[in-house]
């Protein structure tokens, strides 16, 4: 199935969410959790993704993740992700209490479409408090989500991105085998995997083409991650945006929507004059206003 005939699919039968000028949200994408193993991209980043979605939590915002949240290619075994990475999880769990995460699913973790296969994630083991914990019961992933202005009735579209790309969505299981059996034991004598966007840039431009072509033909602000190239349009006719990643070398990447404008911002490791060290935040392109 084309990504046109994809997208279409879902834009009729995602859930809706609707907002307003007070709403905050930041958009964040492809952090590939992983088992804290040497293939565990996340690792690098982990405290500037930890400290960034402290400031997010504590500032009022919602946090939606567009996919790739969790490598599931790669690994198996969901709750040893969590186990990994117990205090990202938890942090995760304080937005979910307060009806502040939506998480979706990319071409890594789509099975986490399967209620059943998110059972480990209603509770965790609290090292400090030996015993069990309620984390995220009852998470719902879903492959898109609206976000719907309640006073203009314009409309946000969000996906992971991978749609309609034919090794990472129609025949996204044998990719799996490719990725978990060939390429990951490959990936120590620096082979990249073929079926990865993020890293083949001629795969990652025809993918950005696809979805930037599909939001101008349906006048349809999209927003997207999968590719891992954050995109901030300077064309104001132009709809398609991508928040990046939290996989990039020595930062990571997120789109903010706040007062009615979208922002793209990094987080990364700085330093005082004194030459302490420190995370924080930098503007690259915005804000912009919604219409």
């Amino acid at each position: 199935m084309s990504t046109e005939s994809r997208l279409n699919k879902l834009l009729k039968t995602t859930p809706v969410i609707s907002y307003d000028y007070l709403s905050r949200f930041v958009i964040m994408s492809d952090c590939h959790r992983g088992t804290g193993n040497w293939g565990d991209n996340f690792l690098k980043n982990q405290n500037i993704y930890s400290a960034a979605l402290r400031h997010y939590y504590q500032n009022g915002y919602t946090y939606i993740e567009l996919g790739d949240g969790d490598e599931l290619w790669e690994n198996r075994n969901m709750e040893e992700i969590v186990a990994t990475h117990s205090d990202i999880f938890e942090l995760l769990s304080c937005f979910y209490k307060n009806n502040r995460l939506h998480m979706l699913c990319g071409n890594h973790d789509f099975i986490k479409k399967k209620p059943q296969f998110l059972r480990c994630c209603n509770d965790y083991y609290c090292e400090s408090q030996c015993s069990k914990l309620p984390l995220m019961p009852g998470l719902c992933v879903h492959e898109s989500l609206i976000l719907q202005n309640k006073v203009s009735g314009s409309s946000i579209f969000l996906v992971h991105g991978h749609q309609g790309d034919l090794l990472n969505d129609t025949f996204w299981k044998f990719s799996r085998f490719l990725v978990r059996y060939i390429w990951r034991p490959l990936e120590l004598f620096a082979l990249n995997d073929p079926t990865s966007a993020a890293k083949n840039n001629t795969k990652k431009s025809a993918v950005e083409q696809r979805l930037s072509a599909w939001s101008s033909k349906h006048s349809q602000l999209l927003i997207a991650g999968h590719t891992h190239r954050p995109i901030f349009p300077a064309d104001k006719d132009s709809l398609y945006f991508n928040c990046g990643s939290c996989v990039h070398p020595y930062c990571i990447t997120a789109l903010e929507i706040r007062d009615n404008k979208i922002t793209l911002v990094k987080w990364l490791v700085k330093s005082h004059p004194d030459l302490s060290m420190y995370i924080g935040r930098e503007i690259l392109a915005g804000p912009a206003a919604l219409s």
